[in-house]
């Protein structure tokens, strides 16, 4: 069971930190992802990060702007210079196979229950 916390509401410009955590586990053994859903709109990829932590990957749309990150418990994105278009219901997930970091959601086992951020222009 994973849970994403961390979400609020953000002007424009703005920076907030997310986290993931899963419980009763360890997330080492895991590529981690964070995806986000906007009303009306199918999930999309935001960025992932190996299981050691040492390659990451990022949209398009937020490359520049977040930063994931990872310790031995728990996974973090970073958010820095927010935009409206950047509302969304966020979501972390976890792929147990450590030799891909896959933009596809289909390929992530367990997800966390999402946590919402808003941004206001």
């Amino acid at each position: 069971q994973l849970q994403a916390s961390g979400g609020g509401l953000v002007q424009a410009g703005g920076s907030l930190r997310l986290s993931c955590a899963a419980s009763g586990r360890t997330l080492s053994s895991y590529t981690m992802g964070w995806f986000r859903q906007a009303p009306g709109k199918e999930r999309a990829f935001v960025a992932a990060i190996s299981w050691s932590g040492s390659s990451t990957y990022y949209a398009d749309s937020v490359k520049g702007r977040f930063t994931i990150s990872r310790d031995g418990a728990k996974v973090y994105l970073q958010m820095n210079s927010l935009k409206p278009e950047d509302t969304a219901v966020y979501y972390c997930a976890a792929d147990p196979v450590v030799s891909r970091m896959s933009t596809s959601a289909l390929e992530y086992d367990y997800w966390g229950q999402g946590t919402q951020l808003t941004v206001s222009s």
